[in-house]
């Protein structure tokens, strides 16, 4: 680890490279998870997708957590694609992490269900059932935080999951990060939980490697709170930690 520091209620720490980081995130999120076990029997955890949890969710798997404690929940998925699309989150966490470790249970966002709205209120139950321990997150380049970009962003929603517009630099970031051919097959609505679910976590741990954050890194830390960078309320939340390596941090000052 090269620095830490904190700004307002926020902990950051930057380390050296993408693994090192991710290796740090895992450490703290399964210590996170093992205090939960060992003081109520059981833990309830929310997961990222996306390239910036590569390192975490390699690392995480290899930690000594009692998995089959664990009830596993994800952030969003697209609307209308299956489990099957390569770029489906769903898919994405049972082969990066969740097949592995075969938790306790698992609730997945399925946005193709047949009825998005009974599919919606279905999962914000078995948020509201499962209070959750650790929230697993990263930001975007537009500074969101799961799907809730800058224009559908609301700090004080009064739903825990609701279906959103991607906005342009959002779906440009997917095309960039290799998960769709073309930008014309970016799904331009997705299903996410919203910002006051995510809030209201006991605990945060928001992974964000590689140079083309460092800007909206450096929004999250400098500007103020409001959602035209949703990122900035996680500096409001009382036990939010953000791991960074020296890419993303490269436009803190020091």
């Amino acid at each position: 680890m090269t620095k830490s520091f904190t700004i307002d209620q926020l902990q950051a720490a930057v380390y050296g490279d993408p693994n090192e980081m991710g290796e740090a995130a895992a450490d703290f999120v399964k210590s996170k998870l093992n205090g939960a076990i060992q003081q109520k029997g059981e833990a309830n955890l929310i997961l990222a997708t996306g390239a910036s949890q590569f390192s975490f969710l390699k690392a995480l798997q290899r930690k000594a957590i009692d998995w089959k404690k664990i009830t596993v929940f994800h952030l969003d998925e697209y609307k209308g694609i299956s489990d099957q699309h390569p770029a489906s989150f769903r898919k994405y966490l049972k082969e990066r992490i969740l097949d592995s470790v075969a938790p306790k249970k698992i609730y997945f966002l399925n946005g193709d269900a047949p009825d998005l709205e009974k599919e919606m209120d279905n999962y914000s139950k078995a948020l509201q059932q499962h209070p959750i321990d650790v929230a697993c997150i990263g930001i975007g380049e537009n500074g969101h935080i799961a799907f809730n970009d800058p224009p559908v962003a609301d700090f004080n929603d009064p739903k825990w999951v609701k279906l959103v517009s991607l906005d342009e630099d959002c779906r440009n970031q997917q095309l960039g990060e290799g998960w769709f051919p073309t930008l014309d097959d970016v799904p331009k609505q997705a299903l996410t939980l919203t910002i006051p679910a995510i809030m209201g976590c006991k605990t945060i741990s928001c992974v964000v490697p590689d140079e083309r954050k460092a800007e909206a890194v450096y929004n999250t830390l400098n500007e103020e709170i409001s959602t035209k960078c949703p990122a900035t309320v996680l500096r409001t939340h009382p036990n939010t930690s953000l791991f960074l390596d020296t890419n993303s941090a490269s436009k803190i000052a020091d």
